[in-house]
C-alpha cells in the first residue's frame, strides 16, 4: 500500500496553518541570513578580531548542531514541539537583543559574541528540532512531499533574500544595528507559530532519562534500513562537501581570480537551482519513482563538482561555473525534499524528533573532520588535488543509496500505521 497522490484541490497553500508555520520558518531564516552577515562583521570592523578570532566565532556558531542536536531531538519527542518552537524563538530574540544594548552602552566585545554565538546555535537547535517533526503532525502524509518541496523553494529565496539584505542593512546602518532586522524576524516566527491552533499528540509522562532516550532514538536509526540509508548518504555527502567547501571561495578567489562581484554572481546563481530543485522534486519523484530520484539526484551532485577541478581563469569558466552550481543546487535540494518527506512518513511519530535530529547531529559531526582533513591535505598535495579527492568521495553517498532499500522505492512509502506504533510503544 501506498500513499495516495494529492490532486490539485489538495494543495497545501489551502491550508492556512501550514502557511503560518512556513512564514514563521522563513521569517527565521531570513533573519538568521542577516546575523551569519553581520556577526562577523561586527567582530571585524568594531572589535578589530583576528582571522583565528572570526574562525573561533564560526566555530563556536557551529558547534551545537553537533552537540545540541540529539537532546534536542529527545526534548521534541518528550514536550510539545509548538511550545519548543516558540521558546527556542523567543529564546534566540533576547540572546540577539544584547547586542544592540551593550554597543550602545559601549561594553560590546569578542567574549560576549562568542556567547552570543552559541546560545544562539541552540536555540535555533531546539527550535528547528521541534519543527521539522512537527511537519507531520500539521500535514496529512500524502501532502508531506507537497509541503517540503514548498518550504525547500520558500527557504532558497528567504536565504538569499536575507543574505542581500543583511550585506545593505550592514552597509546602511551598521552591523549591530542590523541584528535588530533579526531580533524582529524571530518575534514574527514566534507569533505565527502561535496561530497554529492544530493539536499534537501527548507525549506519554517523562519516565526515563534523556540519555536513554537518545540512545532510543539512535539504536531506532540503526535498526531501520531506509532512514538509517539515507542519514549515512548525507553525512557522508556532508563530509565530501566540508572537504571541498573549505578551500572552494579560496581556489575560487585565487588560483581562478575571480573578483568579489564575480563570486558573488556564481553563488548567488546556485539560488535559483535550490528553488527549482525543491520545487520540482514532487514531479520528477513521480515520474522516475522518489528512489531512483534521489540516487541521480546525490549523482549528479558529484557530477557537478567537476567542472571547478577543470576550470581555468577566464569569464567563460565563470560562467560555467555559474552552471554548474545551479545544476548541483538543483539535485540537492531535490533530493533533500525527497528524503526528508520520505523520513518524516516511515518514522515512528513518538520518535519524530529524535530520528531528524540523529541525521542533524551526524551531518553536523561530519563537516569539522572534514575542515581538519582538508587542511591536512592541502598541507600536503595541494588545493586542487584536495578538491578532486572531495570530489571522488561524492560518490560514496550515491553508492550507500544504491545498495540500499531506496533503490527500488517506486512511490512514497506507507506511514508507520497507529497500530504499529501503539504496539511499538509498550
Amino acid at each position: 500500500m501506498t500513499i495516495t497522490v494529492p490532486t490539485a484541490a489538495d494543495s497545501v497553500w489551502r491550508h492556512r496553518e501550514f502557511r503560518s508555520y512556513l512564514t514563521a520558518q522563513a521569517a527565521s531564516l531570513s533573519g538568521s541570513a542577516v546575523s551569519t552577515i553581520a556577526l562577523p562583521t561586527l567582530a571585524v570592523l568594531e572589535l578589530h578580531a583576528s582571522s583565528t578570532q572570526v574562525a573561533r566565532l564560526a566555530f563556536l556558531g557551529q558547534l551545537p548542531s553537533f552537540l545540541v542536536a540529539l537532546p534536542a531531538g529527545a526534548l521534541a519527542d518528550r514536550y510539545g514541539k509548538r511550545p519548543l518552537m516558540i521558546t527556542g524563538d523567543l529564546a534566540a530574540a533576547a540572546i540577539l537583543a544584547t547586542i544592540p544594548v551593550t554597543t550602545v552602552l559601549g561594553t560590546l566585545g569578542l567574549g560576549q559574541l562568542y556567547v552570543v554565538a552559541v546560545l544562539l546555535g541552540v536555540a535555533k537547535v531546539l527550535h528547528d528540532a521541534a519543527a521539522i517533526s512537527y511537519l507531520p503532525v500539521l500535514m496529512e502524509p500524502r501532502l508531506l512531499q507537497q509541503a517540503n518541496s514548498r518550504i525547500g523553494a520558500v527557504f532558497a529565496v528567504a536565504d538569499t533574500a536575507g543574505s542581500n539584505v543583511g550585506a545593505a542593512l550592514v552597509g546602511l546602518v551598521g552591523a549591530a544595528r542590523s541584528v535588530v532586522a533579526d531580533i524582529a524576524s524571530y518575534l514574527i516566527s514566534a507569533w505565527c507559530i502561535t496561530r497554529i491552533r492544530t493539536p499534537e499528540p501527548q507525549p506519554g509522562p517523562a519516565r526515563r532519562r534523556v540519555t536513554a532516550e537518545i540512545w532510543e532514538g539512535l539504536a531506532y536509526v540503526a535498526s531501520h534500513p531506509t532512514i538509517r540509508s539515507l542519514i549515512l548518504a548525507l553525512s557522508a555527502c556532508s563530509f565530501a562537501l566540508g572537504i571541498s567547501n573549505t578551500y572552494w571561495i579560496f581556489y575560487l578567489l585565487t588560483a581562478l581570480h575571480l573578483t568579489p562581484t564575480a563570486l558573488g554572481v556564481v553563488m548567488g546563481a546556485g539560488g535559483v537551482g535550490s528553488f527549482t530543485g525543491a520545487l520540482l522534486a514532487p514531479r520528477i519523484a513521480r515520474r522516475t519513482g522518489p528512489g531512483p530520484m534521489i540516487i541521480m539526484a546525490f549523482a549528479t551532485v558529484a557530477l557537478a563538482q567537476i567542472p571547478l577541478l577543470l576550470a581555468r581563469p577566464g569569464r567563460g569558466w565563470q560562467i560555467i561555473l555559474a552552471l554548474a552550481l545551479v545544476i548541483q543546487l538543483f539535485g540537492a535540494a531535490a533530493a533533500g525534499t525527497t528524503q526528508r518527506s520520505i523520513r518524516q512518513i516511515v518514522c515512528t511519530p513518538r520518535l519524530q524528533g529524535r530520528a531528524q535530529q540523529t541525521s542533524t547531529w551526524l551531518t553536523a559531526g561530519a563537516r569539522p573532520g572534514a575542515a581538519v582533513l582538508a587542511g591536512a591535505l592541502a598541507a600536503g598535495i595541494g588545493v586542487r588535488p584536495t578538491l578532486a579527492i572531495g570530489t571522488v568521495l561524492l560518490t560514496v553517498p550515491v553508492l550507500i543509496l544504491y545498495l540500499s532499500p531506496i533503490r527500488t522505492l517506486a512511490e512514497m512509502p506507507t506511514p508507520v500505521p497507529a497500530a504499529r506504533e501503539c504496539k511499538e510503544h509498550r
